[in-house]
């Protein structure tokens, strides 16, 4: 087992986890004829390789630090809306980031195609839900509450963007005095996301499971995370390969390019090569290894000046 691997395990083990929706299930799930299933080495040969399908309640998954700095980071992972991975985009950062103090949530949530009641809307409700909770319950975590964010990876970097560019849209009825709080995360970390839902540089089967099989125009542009950005679109981080094959860098750039339109303060990371998925751990041989690093400090940069 290598050392990774084996701080994994023990985050694993050290970690909680609790529900988005009170009682478990999400209420727009009710119609839905999903049923989870966990398919293990989903995306690797070792039993931190999960993933997950059938989602109907959402859960968050807390990685404490030692020492917290008061940060917290929803992580949305990837796996094109199809499923939601657990550990390569999950638990494979616990160590690095609490390590630096980061309180770590990482959540599944909701896949569009599972027929709940929001259509494709459902991920962006759990992810409203899953914010307002973590910012509901900062004191127990010693946060502050001001200090949250989210990272998002591929299509969990869909449901990242779409969170920084309609939190404040009402996608589910309020249930509780957390839904009173603020959705807005405090800043938004986007992993080789998918961005936009027009054009060539959309990934087509994200697309497929967000919109169907034939989406009109105003249902593309309305789930293209570039087009939504506005003045109020919190402050931005973003990296991406330039050989990713499944995810286009350009759905990166264009997001870039929206959020510098808007005047949002955004820092953008092009690395030669990665391919799709990397995470951290299929990082540790490439110059992407550098992500994560790159990213606290500049977490630490934007937060400095809020």
């Amino acid at each position: 087992m290598t050392e990774l691997a084996e701080r994994m395990a023990q985050a694993v083990a050290r970690a909680e986890t609790f529900s988005v929706w009170p009682g478990g299930d999400a209420p727009g799930a009710q119609q839905s004829r999903a049923r989870f299933t966990l398919e293990e080495r989903h995306t690797g040969a070792t039993l931190l390789d999960r993933a997950v399908t059938g989602v109907r309640a959402p859960q968050i998954t807390v990685y404490q630090p030692a020492s917290p700095n008061g940060v917290g980071l929803l992580v949305t992972p990837g796996g094109s809306y199809r499923r939601v991975v657990l550990d390569k985009e999950g638990s494979a950062l616990a160590p690095a980031f609490t390590d630096a103090g980061y309180t770590l949530f990482v959540m599944t949530y909701r896949l569009p195609g599972d027929q709940h009641a929001e259509g494709p809307d459902a991920p962006l409700a759990d992810a409203q839900r899953a914010l307002r909770l973590i910012r509901h319950r900062a004191a127990e975590y010693n946060l502050n509450a001001d200090h949250i964010g989210i990272l998002g990876f591929s299509a969990g970097g869909h449901v990242a963007a779409s969170l920084a560019t309609r939190y404040a849209e009402a996608v589910y009825a309020p249930l509780d005095e957390a839904d009173e709080l603020s959705a807005r995360p405090a800043f938004v970390a986007l992993a080789y996301p998918v961005i936009t839902m027009t054009g060539a540089a959309a990934h087509s089967g994200s697309r497929q499971q967000l919109l169907g099989d034939a989406p009109d125009d105003a249902q593309e542009k309305r789930y293209s995370a570039e087009q939504a950005v506005t003045a109020a679109t919190p402050p931005a981080f973003l990296f991406h390969a330039a050989d990713d094959p499944a995810v286009k860098v350009e759905n990166s750039l264009m997001m870039y390019a929206a959020l510098r339109d808007k005047g949002v303060p955004a820092e953008l990371h092009l690395f030669e090569e990665g391919g799709h998925g990397f995470g951290i751990r299929d990082a540790e041989a490439l110059p992407a290894r550098a992500w994560p690093a790159l990213l606290m400090r500049w977490i630490t940069r934007t937060l400095e000046k809020i």
